[in-house]
């Protein structure tokens, strides 16, 4: 607990997110997190201003995950805190030390992550599914159904799908690689989804030899 806390504090956003605190409630009054879940912003600026181990690591199962990270509390923190921004220091540590609650987070969006890398397009509707996004509730249903069909009356060229998204070039797709690699996104992966890490590691290995091939193709010319 106390590595984990080390960790956050040791952030060089620390001292910009955190300068104290009043105790005027403002930030959790007008937090929408804080209406539906069991969150409280003023809670986690009060946790690590008064340094409770214990305690910071409890939120960091469950709380911080309710955050929306909309930073309406860093607008209207009269002692200019970011609730808001500690959470996401603290979401960064917790993925860093492949806490459970990191994990059971973000397994739901690994095909997301896999379409992304693969591709180097973001979520289409089409992947969207009610048991892929439980938290999305009741209303998921709605975008189900035939979609193809209904893109046929709306002919839009952004309304793009897993069959017609644009295509990403090699070199840009080699160039973002290593820059999830060199910032360190894909050690992360590895911490959280193991096996996620092994079929994407595999396959930038085979984008690289590909853009090599193409490159030794262009000196040849």
């Amino acid at each position: 607990m106390r590595e984990i806390y080390d960790d956050i504090r040791s952030d060089f956003r620390y001292d910009h997110e955190l300068n104290g605190c009043l105790n005027c409630g403002i930030c959790t009054a007008t937090c929408p997190s804080a209406q539906f879940y069991d969150y409280s912003p003023r809670e986690i600026v009060q946790l690590l201003w008064t340094e409770n181990v214990e305690q910071i690591y409890d939120a960091m199962q469950e709380k911080i995950w309710a955050c929306a990270q909309c930073m309406t509390c860093a607008a209207r923190c009269p002692f200019k805190n970011s609730p808001g921004g500690l959470v996401m220091i603290m979401r960064e540590v917790s993925i860093k030390h492949g806490m459970q609650s990191a994990k059971d987070v973000l397994r739901p969006f690994g095909r997301v992550m896999l379409k992304l890398i693969t591709t180097g397009n973001q979520l289409s509707p089409d992947m969207i599914q009610p048991d892929h996004f439980p938290d999305w509730g009741p209303n998921i249903q709605k975008v189900e159904g035939d979609l193809k069909t209904l893109r046929k009356a709306i002919p839009v060229r952004t309304l793009q799908t897993t069959d017609t998204a644009w295509e990403v070039s090699l070199k840009t797709s080699v160039e973002m690689y290593t820059i999830w690699e060199m910032t360190g996104v894909l050690s992360s992966l590895e911490a959280m989804d193991e096996n996620l890490f092994d079929v994407i590691e595999d396959f930038i290995d085979e984008k690289r030899e590909e853009y090599e091939e193409w490159l030794e193709e262009q000196e040849d010319k």
